[in-house]
Formats: structure tokens, sequence, C-alpha cells
């Protein structure tokens, strides 16, 4: 069962829309907020709304992003999951889009 967002993750992304550079980069939607080095992500769903926090080696959070490329958004998510690697590659980025890929989340098994 869903719970609802949480205060603290809708402070963040009011927050991050605030200062403009958090969530957005020229006007583009971010879909994943990182947290923790890695390990935990707020993942914003257009599709329903809501932002969620979860784990990046849950099962939820493999659900989560499925539902969100079976909607359209799967290249963009990869690009936010190469940046976030680029940008801080002592965070497994890399091996959390790999887990993504191996359950088949981007189309290919």
């Amino acid at each position: 069962m869903a719970s609802s967002t949480s205060k603290t993750a809708r402070a963040s992304v009011r927050a991050g829309e605030a200062k403009g550079g958090a969530l957005s980069v020229l006007g583009e939607f971010k879909y994943l907020i990182p947290l923790n080095k890695g390990k935990h992500v707020y993942v914003r769903n257009l599709t329903n709304g809501k932002t969620t926090h979860l784990s990046t080696i849950s099962d939820a959070f493999v659900e989560e992003i499925r539902v969100l490329t079976a909607a359209g958004h799967g290249a963009k998510i990869r690009a936010e999951l190469t940046a976030l690697q680029s940008a801080n590659p002592d965070h497994g980025w890399d091996a959390t889009e790999k887990r993504l890929a191996e359950a088949g989340v981007f189309g290919e098994a």
C-alpha cells in the first residue's frame, strides 16, 4: 500500500524548485533526486504526481522506473543516471543503471 508523500519529500521538491537548479535544468524535469550517496533516491513520477523515497536496490525502485519508462520517460531517466554517474562516480549510479537494464526496464532483457 503506497503512503502519501512525506512532508520532507514535499519540502525537498519545493526547495529545489525555488532554487531552480536542483530539480530542473533549462526547463527539463528531473525524475531522480539522489540521496545518501546513491543508496536512496526520491523518484518524481509525472504519471501519478507523487514523489516517492526509495532504495536504489529495491524492487519498488525498479517498478517505479518501469512505470515511468512505459510512459515514455526512459531515455530521459537513462540520461539522468549517466549525468549522476559523471557528477558522482563513487556513488554507483552505473551499477544502478545496469541493474535496471538487466531487469528489462529500458526494453532489453
